[in-house]
């Protein structure tokens, strides 16, 4: 690696890499970790751009018989240094398969894209079939298989490809799958999950179950799907998630790797800039992981620092389920910005029915990179585990800041910014007017009844909209929420760094009974004096805040209506 390496950005392909002699962290041990390791099928599990495509594209090159003879990609590599591996080189069928591309979520067109895939692939191969191994019926067989093709026909269609092979090359097959869940993803934003599910538990049995012609197989996602979802009928399933120890230094880059890079070339100063945005990012034991995608970024850019990751995705699925999610989703998603963790117990097993649970979405956030573990007990007699978790680096917490400002639509960050300006100048009119015409075009995109499990869940529900507003104060106050003072625990509390120029806060939440209330002035009038009965100012009383600093709003919320007072 010198001065002149070319910085191949979102390459995936090895072979390409290492013709152009481009920037390339030798990550060929994970060939002979996993082909001596033995196990039958593999789901590794990786946040999106950390390598997990180039290393199934390293071992397709490794072993495919297409690249036989191919030596040329491997010398100098630490695959190559034992003669057991270079006689191993290029001496299996691989069939790759990506879903990358399954960028939708209508069953329909998840099952075109899928059989687009399949078909490709069987082009690769139709030369064999004029091969006298083969009989007339085997030659209409591999025929049926193009894009007009029955679901029975796709979700077959590996297994019956590995047969011809086997016949063809006399060898069993090595069956690659990249992104294995982005479909699946895709399918639960839109509302197909059991459609999805059940066509994809069938493709996943034929292909790697039923299958008596696969020697081995990887599979890649970022998130574990649970077994019962899509692998209930793999047995022979060794997951590797983000906590375990099983090839924890061969998907992302090591500090070791990271600062060497930086050294040759010529961004060695740069050392602690980079582990202060892009380190941490924790895979088993190994705590001082970074993201290629930013490394690589940051080097071709001549070491300029920005949020490379974070925006290299609409993050579509942790955006819905955090901005949809309860108060105290919000309320830890603010303790996290300010750099704060928290404890959780997590099941790395992603049940996305479930996924309106709290720990579920801390889950998903582990998988997928933007929380780290900072520390594991075991709780309990059933020594369950439970992780203190932390945003995991500089870019993520950035990249959280940025989400929060977008959650209200096209030219919200005016309206957003209007509101908070409202509020620290007392405003209430427009504070009113402002917070009116966000629920009027915003609250039609969450589903309270949906998230409704107790009575106080619509209450909980403008609690956690509000709280998220307010998150751009982060810095200027501490924002506290749901914590005692007085005689009961208020909803929000904001106080201020500068005490000589800002004001406290204490903000109640009433929603509306129809039973109990004519109007929504009467709610509002209820806030204030559970405020008041409450003595909800004695903490900032005892803190030394005069009552003149002291600020009070009600919000008063009935359905889409709000009245601030």
């Amino acid at each position: 690696m010198n001065h002149n390496t070319v910085i191949n950005i979102g390459a995936q392909k090895f072979d390409t890499l290492r013709e152009r002699n481009s920037f390339y962290i030798d990550k060929t041990g994970f060939i002979r970790e996993w082909w001596e390791y033995g196990s039958d099928i593999t789901l590794i599990t990786r946040p999106r751009r950390f390598g997990k495509t180039l290393n199934m594209s390293t071992v397709e090159c490794f072993f495919s018989n297409q690249y036989a003879g191919r030596s040329d990609l491997f010398e100098g590599l630490s695959i190559w240094e034992e003669e057991k591996y270079r006689k191993l080189q290029g001496t299996y069928p691989v069939l790759f398969l990506s879903f990358a591309s399954v960028k939708t979520g209508e069953i329909d067109e998840i099952k075109k894209y899928v059989k687009h895939i399949i078909t490709n692939i069987y082009s690769e191969y139709r030369d064999i079939m004029q091969s006298d191994v083969f009989n007339d019926n085997d030659r209409k067989a591999f025929a049926s298989v193009n894009v007009k093709m029955d679901d029975v026909t796709a979700y077959t269609a590996i297994n019956t490809l590995c047969i011809y092979l086997k016949k063809y090359y006399g060898k069993d097959v090595i069956i690659l799958l990249d992104e294995y869940d982005t479909p699946m993803q895709e399918s639960w934003l839109a509302g197909s999950w059991d459609m999805a599910v059940s066509f994809f538990r069938k493709f996943f049995n034929s292909t790697f179950k039923t299958n008596k012609h696969i020697l081995r197989g990887i599979i890649t996602g970022i998130t574990r799907i649970s077994k019962e979802s899509i692998f209930s009928d793999l047995n022979n399933l060794k997951v590797v998630t983000t906590t375990s120890e099983k090839y924890a230094a061969y998907f992302g880059f090591t500090e070791e790797e990271t600062f060497h890079a930086l050294d040759e070339l010529g961004l060695g100063d740069e050392k602690q800039g980079v582990k202060k945005w892009y380190n941490g990012f924790t895979f088993g034991t190994h705590t001082d992981i970074y993201n290629p995608w930013s490394i690589a970024s940051f080097i071709e850019s001549g070491g300029k620092y920005e949020t490379y990751w974070a925006d290299t995705s609409s993050n579509g699925l942790v955006n819905s389920l955090i901005q949809k999610g309860n108060a105290a989703i919000k309320e830890t998603m603010e303790e996290l910005i300010q750099g704060k963790s928290f404890a959780a117990r997590i099941d790395e097993q992603i049940v996305f029915d479930q996924l309106d649970n709290t720990n579920a979405v801390w889950s998903l956030l582990l998988a997928t990179g933007y929380l780290k573990t900072a520390e594991l007990k075991y709780i309990g007699e059933r020594k369950e585990k439970q992780y203190t978790l932390a945003l995991t680096n500089l870019e993520v917490n950035i990249m959280f800041e940025n989400m929060v400002k977008t959650w209200f639509g096209g030219n919200t960050e005016m309206v957003y910014n209007n509101f908070i300006r409202a509020l620290l100048i007392d405003d209430v009119e427009s504070m009113n007017e402002f917070m009116n015409d966000i629920a009027l075009h915003t609250f039609s995109n969450f589903d309270i009844a949906k998230s409704a499990s107790s009575q106080d869940a619509p209450e909980r529900f403008y609690h956690g909209f509000v709280l998220g507003l307010m998150v751009e104060l982060t810095g200027r106050f501490k924002i506290t929420s749901n914590r005692e003072s007085g005689f009961g625990r208020y909803d929000i509390m904001l106080t201020p760094v500068d005490r000589e120029h800002d004001r406290a806060y204490i903000i109640e939440f009433k929603v509306h009974k129809h039973t109990k209330e004519k109007n929504l002035e009467e709610t509002l009038a209820n806030a204030h004096a559970q405020i008041e009965e409450k003595r909800y100012e004695s903490a900032l009383i005892q803190d030394g805040f005069a009552p003149e600093q002291i600020r009070k709003y009600g919000f008063a919320f009935r359905g889409k209506e709000c009245l601030i007072g």
